[in-house]
């Protein structure tokens, strides 16, 4: 592990930033705004009255009839230049409909402690990711070291990291290629989605809060992979962990149409043929190189920050509860030691639960102010241990 230095960390100075994210203030946001595509009348049959996203997938048996409602969604949609994202799977909300998350907002119930945990996480492989481009000497490392959409793009697309962004392409065939190249199922799906016209090779749409990414602008000559892929990357103009509702973040919002296409190769013909992987993920990639270091350099860290700061959060939920609990029954201010101690010897707590709660506390308190002297093992013990007591704990009897 690198020495301690501006842009580096070392074991626990991860951790510390992690526990200090109980007192992070959130950037708030104007929520993704909801397009309203014009489908055709094929399409508009399909749907019915339904959202798109809420719809079944429309079925396209090949790659050539695909062009053609693509061509017409265009021409319909000429307002917002078309984008294409490839999956294998059609990932459904509980409620029901289709999701396009950015990856560090996926999972159902996402707590907010979880959220700011895989945000430390993210900042973490940022700071990697810069010296590494420094020590290398690749070109474009003065861009990723002062701009984080830079850092973002390539962390997101090389597959190092959750983030904020999501991947898309303005390559229909390589999104075609995307969804074939991992299914196992006769059907893998294609999205097609509705941008503003970027002005920049950053652009920030503030009216429809949107960013725009085009990658083959952004990304150094040794990344290969982006030129390939003809990848773009779409995001919020303001990342936050405070929000009213974490649909507001799902670009389900932007959905003009969504097909699903077979995996079977007869979907592809003469003159029209998919991507080989061999091209979406081309060798001697020296930027891919450099992340597969930065994984190898964080995830560690990763880990132990992600048990770490989950155990100091959800231990200062139960403090929210236990203490006001306390101080009504003893009738004085009482710190949380005393508390544990207080109800149990009114019979508020059992003694088995009240002995395992201290010794929660006591880890706690170490990985609050010596997080190096815990290792993961022993906070992943804390937390569960934890996460079994809470429900056994009669609150009524406060």
């Amino acid at each position: 592990m690198p020495r301690s230095g501006p842009g580096q960390y070392t074991p626990g100075s991860f951790a510390r930033r992690i526990l200090a994210l109980a007192n992070h203030h959130a950037i708030q946001f104007d929520s993704l705004l909801i397009i309203k595509p014009q489908l055709t009348d094929e399409l508009e049959r399909h749907v019915k009255a339904l959202d798109v996203w809420r719809a079944q997938p429309f079925e396209v048996k090949t790659y050539r009839g695909l062009v053609e409602h693509v061509a017409k969604l265009s021409y319909t949609n000429r307002n917002h230049l078309l984008f294409f994202r490839g999956q294998d799977r059609d990932f459904q909300s509980k409620a029901g409909g289709s999701t396009l998350y950015p990856a560090i907002y996926r999972g159902d119930n996402l707590a907010r402690a979880e959220l700011e945990v895989r945000f430390e996480q993210l900042s973490a492989a940022e700071r990697a990711l810069s010296r590494l481009f420094e020590k290398r000497k690749i070109a474009g490392a003065r861009d990723v070291s002062r701009k984080r959409y830079v850092r973002w793009s390539i962390l997101q697309h090389y597959e190092v990291i959750a983030t904020p962004l999501l991947d898309v392409t303005q390559s229909l065939r390589v999104a075609c290629s995307f969804a074939q190249l991992s299914s196992t199922d006769p059907f893998c799906f294609v999205y097609v989605l509705g941008f503003p016209y970027p002005s920049n090779r950053i652009s920030i749409n503030s009216e429809e809060d949107v960013v725009n990414i085009r990658l083959l602008s952004i990304c150094p000559p040794d990344a290969l992979r982006p030129y390939f892929q003809e990848g773009y990357m779409a995001g919020t103009p303001d990342i936050t962990t405070d929000f009213d509702n974490k649909t507001e973040l799902d670009f389900r919002n932007r959905l003009i149409a969504k097909f699903a296409i077979p995996r079977a190769k007869h979907f592809w013909s003469a003159g029209f043929e998919a991507t080989p992987k061999t091209a979406l993920y081309p060798l001697a990639d020296r930027v891919e190189e450099l992340c597969q270091e930065v994984i190898t350099e964080t995830q560690t860290e990763r880990a132990a920050a992600s048990k770490l700061g989950l155990l100091v959060v959800e231990w200062g939920k139960l403090e929210e509860r236990l203490l006001p609990w306390a101080r009504q029954v003893t009738e004085r201010n009482v710190s949380v030691r005393e508390a544990i101690n207080a109800l149990r010897a009114r019979g508020a707590l059992p003694v088995d639960v009240a002995t395992e709660l201290d010794t929660v506390r006591r880890i706690r308190n170490a990985a609050a102010h010596a997080p190096g002297s815990v290792t993961i093992a022993e906070a992943e013990r804390a937390l569960d241990q934890l996460r079994a007591l809470v429900p056994r704990i009669s609150w009524d009897n406060g």
